[in-house]
């Protein structure tokens, strides 16, 4: 179906939706983008991207914009929670021959990303219903105003509405998390991956470029801490390695629950999921971006090569499903991993942690 004047809408405008819809465009198509939040509401985060997510960006032809942004990460360190050494993953042996890792702004990225996709997008559009017809979609905006398409495109998070609108699940589950997010800026010399592994929580930091800290931790539960700040103190205070000073430098914490969303299908009528509306899993693993960049490049090949949407939706899904089945297994082995009591988990990790850790990417070194 290239160059077909299908009539396609992507709602959400973040890495998933723009992903999709700079894979259409090259693909011949000229999607409609729309996002309920206000274009001034950019998430100013850090953000890991495994080889195989930089081999997904190079298939949409976006390698070389992003190339200016962030920093190549060569290694992953695994320390305990005193700051020795667990073990070590060669991160450019890994990937080698898929692509390199970086870490860079979030909103680097999306800049990246919607100059792609051409740079229209249409804020404040919120859909409130939708119309599953014989052969398209009726969609219907908050402000009143109706459109139909061939095919609409949820690419509107782990709390998608437009899950909820076609009827294709309901609200995500809980993964048991508790996630605190940073940027620091002026702390201390950090030039690796580099996380520390406590009882049931752990602290990583990610250089992302310009003296610029990537901070992620998290804790296993379910509740949300009213001062962020002051449960990191709590909880990783009498941690080693760089956590002090970067504790001491921390400004904003950002703290959020993670979620999973698995479902029975991905797509009813011509209404499909894509991204982390389809299949979230918890940050563990780092794949939520690359998932969604590799979501967006066979979605556009399934539909050049199919001779119907419905087809193209079909091969799309059969594709796509045993990838993100094995990071959302391998997202779980490896919080199990994290759960173990360090008396038993730190001298198996000293002992084969690379290996244990690399495994978890092994099916996605592979073709898409």
């Amino acid at each position: 179906m290239r160059g077909s004047p299908l009539r396609i809408l992507v709602v959400g405008a973040g890495i998933a939706g723009l992903s999709v819809a700079r894979a259409l465009r090259l693909a011949g198509f000229r999607p409609d983008v729309t996002d309920k939040a206000p274009s001034n509401e950019l998430d100013d985060g850090g953000l890991y991207l495994p080889g195989n997510a930089a081999r997904a960006l190079q298939r949409l032809d976006l390698d070389g914009p992003v190339r200016p942004f962030g920093q190549v990460i060569h290694r992953q360190r695994f320390l305990d929670a005193a700051g020795l050494p667990l073990c070590e993953v060669d991160l450019d042996a890994l990937w080698a021959g898929v692509g390199e890792c970086r870490a860079l702004s979030r909103c680097d990225l999306h800049r990246v990303l919607l100059s792609g996709a051409g740079g229209a997008v249409r804020h404040g559009a919120e859909v409130c219903s939708i119309d599953l017809l014989p052969t398209s979609v009726g969609v219907t905006f908050v402000d009143g105003t109706w459109s139909e398409y061939d095919l609409v495109i949820g690419a509107d998070g782990p709390r998608s509405s437009i899950r909820a609108l076609a009827a294709l699940g309901g609200p995500p589950r809980p993964a048991g998390q508790v996630v605190y997010r940073s940027i620091v800026r002026d702390g201390p010399a950090v030039d690796e991956w580099t996380a520390l592994l406590g009882q049931r929580s752990g602290f990583l930091v990610v250089p992302i470029g310009a003296g610029r800290l990537h901070c992620y931790a998290d804790e296993a539960g379910t509740e949300v801490p009213a001062d962020p700040r002051a449960r990191l103190v709590e909880l990783f205070g009498d941690y080693g390695g760089p956590v002090p000073e970067v504790l001491d430098a921390l400004d904003q914490v950002h703290v959020s629950t993670t979620d999973e969303v698995e479902l029975g299908r991905w797509y009813r009528g011509r209404v499909l999921l894509v991204g982390d509306a389809a299949h979230a899993t918890a940050p563990t693993l780092s794949q939520g971006a690359a998932m969604a960049l590799e979501d967006a490049v066979v979605l556009a090949e399934s539909l050049h090569a199919a001779n119907s949407v419905e087809a193209a939706l079909t091969a799309y899904e059969s594709r796509r499903r045993p990838r993100t089945r094995w990071v959302r297994d391998r997202t779980r082995d490896r919080n199990r991993t994290r759960d173990v009591p360090p008396a038993l988990r730190d001298p198996l990790l000293r002992g084969r942690g690379d290996r244990i850790f690399g495994e978890h990417y092994r099916l996605l070194l592979g073709p898409l």
